[in-house]
Formats: structure tokens, C-alpha cells, sequence
């Protein structure tokens, strides 16, 4: 009888784990605790600790096979959160390069993990790179205004003022990246650095997790939000920095309807990337684009394409 009761208990806690794998499979939203290291934990900087652990479902929809738009770009993804559907998708889980669409996580760590104080010192070794915001060694900023010039910019600079200012270090803010990519479920990305420069080639995405990491962004970090969607902006001149004008030209934010930014990319190694938001008539699309040889015209495209798949209308654009 003993060994009766024994095996109908195995049996009931086998089926309560069922349940549970069922009820949290693949492409459900759930709450998990955060794999973060100690000092990005709630306790030290109201960091929440958990997150929205979210995976996207690979279902397609399928649209008018002549009207499908050929691509140069090596990888690609385009996914409607509205319909939880793909409409586009080449080589997505393909780990390439990604240029400053390394600068997505950059903001995301920055913005979680903010200075008491709101003061980031300009250091020498931070003023790398090609493209920049216009910093100077010596000036200091607040966290917003160098987020204006990471995203508008893509300043190296910028990124790498964030980085450095970091509480524990530019090498641990490159951890806390990496931990966060971990946190949110993403084993095919790497960082080395806060700017996507070229390095030593162990730096890389894939489209899918950009998207993860992109969502995450933009559902969870307003000052992001606002951001990415800014098409110019002034930073006043003040006792601690000069003025600066900063625009984003790059984006489809002037030539595509309902487009809201997010973030261009290029390196020789990692070609032309971009990482479009798009909410039109209903339908909030991300659109992901690597080692393309021109990333404007194919991302327009892929949304004409994607918003007929979906039944609604393109808008007019240039």
C-alpha cells in the first residue's frame, strides 16, 4: 500500500510539472527572476528585477508571391507584434556583425542604470570612431542628453562616456550588456564594446534577438521611446558643455508614414543594418535588416510588403 501511495504521488507531481512547461512554452509572455549580477539588482538602483521574457512565434502569413521583394541584405526580419506574426524573415537566426545596432543594448543598460548624480564626464579615451555627437574631453552631460546623441548621432563617443561613467566600470558596464541579452533569453548574441565598432569579430546578433531586444526597449523605456523617434534636436549650450545640434537622417523617419525610428548601423564587416518601428493604421511592425546594400529602399519594401500582407493599405511615400 506504502508503495501504492508513493507512486500516485510521483505521478500527481509529474503532472503538475506538465502543466507547467505547458503553460510557459515557447512564445508566451511570463515573469522570470533576472539572471543580473548583484550591482544591476533592485536593492542597489530601483533596477526592476524581473522581466518580461518574450519570444517571438514563428508563424508566417503568407502574402502574394509576386509581390515578394528581393534583398541584397544577408539577413532579415520583419515581424507585426500586433498578430504576434512574421511577414519577412532571411536567415534571422544567422549571428552577423550588427555595427551600431549595438547601441540599442548601449541605451537600454545606460537608462536602467542611471548616475545618482546625472553628471557623465567626457574622458580623452572615450572620443573614438568616425561618428560621434561632437564631444569634448572635459565637458559633462546628463544621461538624456547623451542618449540624444547615441541615437541621432550614433555617436561612438557618446557611447563610450556612457560606458566609462558606469558605476563599476566600462568593462562591467560590457558585462551588464551581456547579462542582459542572458536575462532576456538570448544565447546568440555577444558584446565587446558599447559601439559596434569592428573589433575582434566576436561581437555579433542575430535579426531575432534584435527584435527581442528592440521590443524590449521600446515597451519598456520611454525616454527610448521618445528618443529614437526625435528627428532633430538642440542640447542648449550650458557652464559644463557647448551646444549641439543633432539630427537623424538615416531612419525613414521624414520619407515613411508611421515610421518611429530606432537605429541605423554600418562597418565595412558588418555592411549597411537597420532597425526600423513602424505603427500604422493598427499594426505595430519592427523590421530588422543586416549586411544590406541599401537598407532605406529595401526596408521600404519590406513594409509595403509586410502592411499588404496584413490587409491594410501602404501609405504614400518618397
Amino acid at each position: 500500500m506504502r508503495r501504492v501511495r508513493l507512486f500516485l504521488f510521483g505521478i500527481f507531481i509529474i503532472s503538475l510539472l506538465l502543466v507547467g512547461f505547458i503553460r510557459y512554452g515557447s512564445g508566451q509572455n511570463y515573469k522570470l527572476q533576472s539572471p543580473l549580477p548583484d550591482f544591476l539588482t533592485a536593492a542597489v538602483n530601483e533596477q526592476v528585477s524581473t522581466i518580461d521574457l518574450w519570444q517571438p512565434l514563428f508563424d508566417f502569413i503568407a502574402g502574394n508571391s509576386n509581390e515578394i521583394p528581393e534583398v541584397t541584405a544577408k539577413s532579415v526580419l520583419v515581424y507585426d507584434l500586433t498578430e504576434n506574426k512574421i511577414t519577412y524573415e532571411k536567415n534571422s537566426t544567422q549571428r552577423l556583425p550588427i555595427a551600431s545596432l549595438t547601441k540599442v543594448m548601449t541605451a537600454i543598460v545606460a537608462l536602467e542604470n542611471p548616475k545618482d548624480n546625472d553628471r557623465y564626464k567626457v574622458l580623452k579615451e572615450n572620443l573614438v570612431g568616425e561618428n560621434s555627437m561632437g564631444l569634448s574631453e572635459g565637458e559633462v552631460l546628463s544621461l538624456e542628453e547623451l542618449a540624444y546623441g547615441l541615437i541621432l548621432s550614433s555617436g561612438n563617443d557618446s557611447s563610450e562616456v556612457l560606458a566609462s561613467n558606469h558605476t563599476y566600470s566600462r568593462e562591467n558596464f560590457i558585462k551588464a550588456m551581456n547579462d542582459k541579452a542572458k536575462a532576456l533569453g538570448l544565447s546568440d548574441t555577444n558584446f565587446t564594446n558599447p559601439s559596434g565598432l569592428e573589433g575582434d569579430g566576436n561581437q555579433y546578433s542575430t535579426a531575432k534577438d534584435l527584435l527581442v531586444i528592440t521590443r524590449f526597449a521600446l515597451s519598456s523605456l520611454p525616454v527610448f521611446r521618445k528618443v529614437v523617434s526625435t528627428v532633430s534636436y538642440r542640447i542648449p549650450q550650458t557652464s559644463s558643455h557647448k551646444e549641439f545640434y543633432l539630427e537623424n537622417e538615416t531612419n525613414l523617419l521624414t520619407s515613411y508614414p508611421g515610421v518611429k525610428g530606432v537605429k541605423t548601423g554600418y562597418t565595412d564587416e558588418a555592411g549597411l543594418c537597420l532597425i526600423t518601428y513602424l505603427d500604422y493604421k493598427g499594426h505595430k511592425i519592427i523590421g530588422i535588416i543586416l549586411g544590406s546594400d541599401n537598407r532605406r529602399q529595401e526596408m521600404k519594401d519590406l513594409l509595403d510588403y509586410s502592411l499588404k500582407s496584413l490587409g491594410a493599405e501602404p501609405p504614400e511615400h518618397s
